[in-house]
């Protein structure tokens, strides 16, 4: 399988029109935590943030013709997953174990926000972590998921490829699971994408 990592959005974009899988699975790759956290800000339902992202990178794979690789590939794919968002709450309208649903998720997201993720101690304690890791996976864990910079301005600023940015993002992720087990909620909200940095 070809490494697209270094490619840029319109280069793969060309790629996924001509029907090329590896160019498919790196915009994936690129974009899945940040769809994630936009997803879970709207719905706080993990069930359906999941089934949410299936459908819409189904979507674009069985859509890819249409894609212009010209204009903004993240603006198309979020707009997609906005359009998905306002077909779940159309439902909901007239759905009421789509309604209970939302609802439930939504009582419990506030609730964890209210009792953890602003915790005062669990921010203290993940900083701790945070300062364990090698000092250039901590640089690009701090770059991508507190400041929201996108893996190109990481890649840019320190002179690394993609796949070098996701490396490190993937072992400074299993290193918080492992050192804050059961990880925090903040922690969780991190990992998950619910910090997200922008293109």
């Amino acid at each position: 399988m070809r490494d697209y990592s270094s490619y840029s959005d319109p280069e793969l974009t060309r790629l996924l029109r001509d029907g090329e899988e590896s160019a498919f699975l790196e915009l994936y790759n690129r974009y899945k935590l940040r769809i994630t956290g936009n997803l879970m800000k709207l719905l706080k339902s993990e069930d359906l943030v999941e089934e949410l992202l299936q459908n819409l990178f189904m979507k674009l794979w069985d859509t890819r013709a249409l894609v212009d690789p010209e204009k903004s590939f993240r603006s198309y794919l979020f707009r997609i997953a906005e359009n998905m968002v306002m077909d779940v709450f159309r439902q909901a309208a007239s759905d009421k174990r789509m309604q209970l649903k939302l609802m439930n998720a939504q009582t419990e997201a506030y609730s964890h926000i209210e009792e953890k993720i602003f915790s005062k101690e669990e921010n203290e304690l993940l900083q701790q972590v945070i300062n364990q890791l090698p000092p250039m996976r901590k640089q690009v864990f701090m770059l991508c998921k507190l400041e929201g910079k996108s893996y190109k301005e990481v890649s840019e600023l320190l002179g690394i490829s993609h796949s070098t940015i996701n490396d490190h993002l993937l072992k400074a992720n299993r290193f918080l699971k492992q050192q804050l087990n059961p990880p925090s909620s903040l922690t969780v909200a991190i990992i998950a994408g619910a910090i997200i940095s922008g293109i």
